[in-house]
């Protein structure tokens, strides 16, 4: 409920009476609903992780994993946006396959390399 009710006033806000008063454009306003949908879901997150933490003790993934995965998910995102940038096509299904499969593959064998046990299990699951 926390989270339906801060998703409306904040989107009403960011999408109607903001536009005006930063002086830009009405259409403006669609990015002020998604901005306002995500706030609303970290805030409905940090308040269910807050009571699992009351009810089963601490939770969470460990500092050290989420840098190992953020660090592969960003150099993977660096490789495929160069390559983005590098391809001379404007064909929508050339340009994912030419970014997602090294992107995919760049992310697998950082996490694999960092030693991040879900990249091992995955492999497993598939057989290599």
């Amino acid at each position: 409920m926390i989270r339906v009710v801060l998703t409306t006033v904040l989107g009403y806000l960011c999408a109607i009476v903001l536009p005006p008063m930063l002086d830009i454009a009405p259409l403006w306003g669609t990015a002020g609903l998604t901005a306002s949908a995500g706030v609303s879901g970290w805030v409905e997150f940090l308040l269910l992780r807050r009571t699992l933490n009351v009810r089963l003790g601490a939770t969470g993934v460990p500092v050290s994993l989420t840098a190992r995965l953020w660090t592969s998910a960003l150099t993977a995102g660096a490789i495929g946006w160069c390559i983005k940038l590098l391809l001379p096509t404007t064909q929508p299904i050339v340009v994912a396959a030419a970014v997602l499969i090294p992107y995919g593959l760049v992310f697998l064998g950082m996490t694999l390399a960092l030693g991040v046990p879900e990249a091992r299990n995955a492999l497993r699951r598939v057989g290599a």
